[in-house]
């Protein structure tokens, strides 16, 4: 789908970006993550040529993006930021039919597109159509950007800290509504956070940058359990690592059979979340079920032993 191939971006001489090469599969959400500094916005901003490389090359589906025009190139990619960068004159049905209305698509194929995208961010379209982003909360709001920048239909999807001005609650269900969306419509994300926490949950893939440099690039399990440098270690964290690796492993993968009292955990739910379960609820196992089928149980001894063996 993407294949970045040492793209390298110079100022004054020096490497914000140096040398960099990942590819990213189609229908995946790739996190590059990094402290300030570390050349996560230049690479991102590459891509669709908002800054242009000093040296190298992005393919997206085998065709060079420096051989289209640049606004060519930007119609097929979405880009979503930060605060969201909607128009404020705009109503929230014409903020999402910007780029296909640029594109010529016919009225009826446009208003179809508004709302089957407010019906996906679960945004009743003929409550939310009319309305203006300064009638919208700021998670209301956010989901409106990035209904605008997938309304074409792009081969790609790009966001700069798009969680970043949310509140931790809205925060943690804007990147549910995220996933949930990314799935339904299989579309390709890379995404930007300084938030390795963000980066586990959201990415099929993550991509380290320290320097200017990728350092690591990888599954989340793989980055948790072999760190490729002492900067990724420390990103990790030493006392959270056993923790974040139980985020990534379902409950269905260490169930057994046998009952437990208490309200069911569902096969896909994480065991982090099923050890927080536990403590909360004083129990010593937890009923799991799968579509409302009862699977069997998972018990926190089996957790603790889970974790333990990840340290």
């Amino acid at each position: 789908m993407i294949e970045i191939e040492q793209i390298t971006k110079l100022y004054d001489g020096l490497p914000a970006v140096d040398s960099v090469s990942m590819t990213v599969d189609t229908a995946t959400i790739t996190v590059i993550v990094g402290t300030s500094g570390s050349g996560k916005t230049t690479l991102l901003r590459m891509i669709n040529r908002l800054v242009e490389p000093s040296s190298g090359e992005v393919r997206i589906n085998g065709t060079p993006t420096g051989t289209l025009a640049k606004h060519v190139l930007r119609r097929r990619i979405g880009y979503a930021i930060q605060g969201h960068g909607l128009f404020p004159h705009y109503t929230v049905a014409r903020n999402i039919a910007a780029v296909p209305e640029l594109l010529g698509w016919p009225k009826e194929k446009i208003n179809a597109r508004v709302d089957e995208l407010l019906d996906l961010f679960s945004m009743e379209p003929e409550q939310f159509r009319d309305r203006y982003p300064a009638e919208l909360s700021g998670g209301q709001q956010q989901r409106v950007g990035v209904a605008r920048a997938l309304a074409s239909r792009p081969d790609l999807l790009l966001m700069d800290e798009p969680f970043g001005a949310l509140d931790p609650i809205i925060r943690a269900r804007a990147q549910e509504d995220l996933r949930r969306i990314q799935q339904a419509l299989g579309s390709t994300i890379m995404l930007v956070t300084h938030d390795m926490e963000e980066a586990m949950h959201l990415g099929d893939r993550v991509a380290v940058m320290d320097e200017g440099r990728l350092v690591q690039h990888g599954t989340p399990a793989e980055i948790v359990l072999r760190p490729a440098t002492d900067f990724v270690a420390e990103m990790v964290g030493g006392v959270e690592r056993p923790l974040r690796l139980l985020s990534l492993i379902p409950v269905s993968e260490i169930v057994e059979e046998g009952s437990a009292e208490g309200d069911a955990l569902a096969a896909d739910t994480s065991l982090r979340d099923a050890l927080s379960t536990c403590l909360w609820s004083g129990r010593d196992a937890v009923p799991v079920v799968q579509d409302g089928v009862p699977m069997g149980r998972v018990t926190l001894d089996a957790i603790r032993a889970q974790a333990k063996g990840q340290r």
